[in-house]
């Protein structure tokens, strides 16, 4: 590879770091080409996107970020083979997808080595199970506004059935004082 073309892959994952702040780093060494084929499919039908780096390239590509991942660069994650889960959408996607594929192979590997959601970061593939839980923007939205939407609708189901109680009441003592 040309020097011009590696200083544009760096310059392309830099800029893929920047606008996506949800990467999942693995290791998917020992998968065959139908399953790389298939991990590959999985991801695209989840958008999510994976491309396999050099770790020498996502190192610089890391290192000229403007959030702190000395974390990851200093670990053992960039070494050996590597692979860059990439979403702009869901946190948990990649871990989802991770899991899924991990489960069609009954096997624990593509292994997890790091991740970053917003800016914090996340070592080990003991991590998995928690990322794979964690909410998207539309879901915690969702939760949000169902919860201010609650009490409201309590409520005003108190207040219509109490309305009945109270008529009911009403009518009940003037048909008594008659």
């Amino acid at each position: 590879m040309r020097k011009e073309d590696k200083l544009e892959l760096v310059k392309d994952l830099t800029k893929k770091f920047k606008d996506n702040n949800i990467f999942y780093l693995l290791d998917a060494s020992g998968l065959t080409v139908a399953q790389v084929n298939s991990f590959r499919e999985k991801c695209f039908k989840k958008e999510v996107e994976y491309k396999v780096v050099k770790n020498t390239f996502i190192k610089k590509a890391l290192e000229s970020q403007e959030i702190d991942y000395s974390e990851i660069i200093d670990s053992d994650s960039l070494k050996g083979f590597s692979g860059l889960l990439f979403s702009d959408k869901s946190p948990s996607g990649p871990a989802k997808v991770l899991k899924e594929f991990r489960k069609s192979l009954d096997a624990d590997h593509p292994t997890l080595k790091a991740a970053s959601i917003e800016a914090d970061v996340f070592i080990g593939d003991n991590h998995l199970d928690v990322l794979s839980k964690l909410k998207g923007k539309e879901e915690i939205i969702g939760d949000i506004i169902l919860l201010l939407q609650s009490p409201a609708k309590n409520i005003i189901s108190l207040l219509k059935s109490s309305e009945n109680k109270i008529s009911g009441v009403l009518k009940s003592l003037e048909n008594k004082q008659e």
